[in-house]
This record gives C-alpha cells, sequence and structure tokens, in this order.
C-alpha cells in the first residue's frame, strides 16, 4: 500500500473514532443490530495486487536477465454480504463478489543482452477478472458507544473469467498464462460505525494465495520465474442494514 494511502486511512479513522467514542454511556444507534441472527450488505474496495514469484534457477535465463519482480498495481473489489451470528462475539460471513486485479512484472536484462534484443520489453500488466466466494469469521471486540472494531480470518476460492490458460499463441505477443482457480487465505482487521439507519465498516485485509498460477510456457517471459501466486492487500468499506 503506499504510504499517502495509509496516511489518508489513518487520517480518516482518528476523523470517525471520536465521534464514534462520543457515545459511550449512551444506548448508542442500532443498539440490537448486532444481536441479529443474521444480516446482509453491500461491500466495495479498492486493491492493491502483485506476484509472489521465485526467480528462475535456470542457469542459461541467468545470464541473460538480472532478476524478475512483480510491483503492487491498483484494481476494483465489489461484493454482496451475507452476515449470520453464531455467538455473542463471532459471527460467519460469506461474500461473494468479483474483484478487477492487476499485477504489474518488471524484467532486469543483462545489458549487452538488451542491447542485443532492443525490442524486449521491461515490464509486463497481467489483469484478471476473479469471481470470489470467501468466507471468514468475524471476531468483534466489546461496543464502545457507536464504535467496534474486529479482526477476520477465513479462505476464499477464486475463479479467473479472463484467464487465457486455453488460449494458444498464434501471434507474436507473448501471452502470461494464469490457471483459472486460485485458493487464499485472509486475514483482516476493521471497524464498525453504527449510524442512524445502517452500519457502516471499514476494513483491511490480505489475501495470500496457496496455489502456483504459472502454466508451463516456452516463452522467456514465463520462463524467467519457477513460481507465481498472488499476493492482494484490500481497503474496503461496508454498508449493512
Amino acid at each position: 500500500m503506499k504510504k499517502s494511502g495509509l496516511i489518508g486511512l489513518i487520517g480518516l479513522i482518528g476523523l470517525i473514532s471520536p465521534l464514534s467514542l462520543f457515545g459511550q454511556g449512551q444506548t448508542g444507534n442500532l443498539g440490537q443490530f448486532d444481536r441479529r441472527l443474521l444480516h446482509y450488505g453491500i461491500q466495495v474496495g479498492y486493491t492493491q495486487s502483485k506476484f509472489d514469484l521465485h526467480y528462475s534457477e535456470d542457469a542459461e535465463l541467468r545470464q541473460t536477465l538480472q532478476g524478475t519482480t512483480s510491483y503492487y498495481a491498483p484494481g476494483f473489489h465489489i461484493a454482496v454480504v451475507g452476515d449470520m451470528r453464531v455467538g455473542s462475539w463471532i459471527n460467519l460471513r460469506l461474500l461473494p463478489g468479483v474483484t478487477l486485479v492487476t499485477r504489474e512484472i518488471s524484467y532486469s536484462w543483462e545489458v549487452d543482452y538488451l542491447a542485443a534484443h532492443h525490442l524486449l520489453e521491461r515490464s509486463r500488466n497481467v489483469e484478471s477478472v476473479y469471481g470470489d466466494i470467501p468466507l471468514e469469521l468475524k471476531f468483534r471486540s466489546v461496543r464502545y458507544g457507536n464504535f467496534r472494531p474486529y479482526v477476520t480470518a477465513g479462505a476464499s476460492y477464486g475463479f479467473d473469467f479472463a484467464s487465457l490458460r486455453k488460449n494458444r499463441n498464434e501471434t507474436n505477443q507473448s501471452i502470461i498464462r494464469l490457471q483459472s482457480s486460485d485458493l487464499r487465505y485472509t486475514m483482516g482487521v476493521g471497524f464498525d460505525v453504527f449510524l442512524h439507519y445502517v452500519k457502516f465498516a471499514i476494513e483491511l485485509k490480505m489475501n495470500f494465495g496457496l496455489l502456483d498460477l504459472k502454466v508451463p510456457d516456452p516463452d522467456i517471459y514465463i520462463r524467467t520465474y519457477d513460481d507465481l501466486r498472488t499476493r492482494t492487500f484490500m481497503l474496503s468499506f461496508t454498508f449493512e442494514g
């Protein structure tokens, strides 16, 4: 996450928290909301995604390439929220949605090799459109007026609708193809703000891919790494009623 975005988030938390804590000692808004068995909502979010990759051990490649790195790139997320109360402090959440992600791969070619092959690209963007089905546990703290912190943990299955895994490369342009299915584990932290009519939440969450998404290919852009797993940071805003 960029430094400016983190500073902005801290400022937003600092602005909202005193307003929420002002309600201590009072009944507060939506006093019975968290005692309901089921409630629903919508979630929108901003994402930053990259690949966790391992530089190839191929000796021939290492003579032409100094290294391969992946950098965070922005994306967007939207989901519906189904929340079920399973205990005094625990909720089970299902958040099916769609996430549009971009990941950048940067290539550091050897100077001599780059001079001999001046058309080589220094970076590639890999785009995906994931249909996600996350299942999470939400652990709630004590409510302070109109404010309640929480943490989450869970797992998510994603299917990449934009996957080019089955497409053959019949042009001169190389294609970085990915496996269509992905499994991830998730961890997050956030806080609920009880407004007059709805519950609003701000959440920070990390998704860590468990599967190698690389599709074997003789192309030099793909052979430069041996393992490819996704990592996504998400800042989301949820409205529940």
